[in-house]
Order: C-alpha cells, then sequence, then structure tokens
C-alpha cells in the first residue's frame, strides 16, 4: 500500500509540474507573442480550442470540466 501512495504522490507532483508549464508557457506567449522562438507551438490557441471543444458540448462539456477541476482540487 504504501508504494501505491508513493506513485500517487509522484503522479500529483509531475501533474503540478504540467500545470505550472502550461501557465508558465501562456504568460511567455502574451509577453512574446506566438512566434517566440523558444515556445512549441500556439499554447494559447490549442488552451482555447480546449475549452471551445468543452463548450460546444453544453452539458457533457461542463461535467468535463467539473470532474477535472475536482481532480486537480484533490487533496
Amino acid at each position: 500500500m504504501q508504494m501505491l501512495d508513493s506513485i500517487v504522490g509522484v503522479v500529483r507532483k509531475l501533474t503540478e509540474v504540467g500545470i505550472a508549464v502550461i501557465a508558465l508557457a501562456i504568460v511567455l506567449q502574451v509577453i512574446f507573442g506566438s512566434s517566440a522562438a523558444f515556445l512549441p507551438g500556439d499554447v494559447v490557441g490549442n488552451v482555447t480550442g480546449i475549452v471551445a471543444a468543452l463548450g460546444a458540448n453544453g452539458l457533457v462539456g461542463l461535467a468535463a470540466v467539473a470532474v477535472l477541476y475536482s481532480i486537480f482540487k484533490r487533496n
């Protein structure tokens, strides 16, 4: 059981790092624009596309956002 808790802890930390990297990429793209050489693509456009796709699905998209929010806020 302790090994499973360790794995869950590692996954949680990797998720936190991923969210921090995405936030940093968004800030850098806002500051330097989408043609910055150190950004691999259009991060803001991708995030906007994901939000638009979830919004286009109505109640299903809203439920998906609620599930994702609860997963990220779980302690």
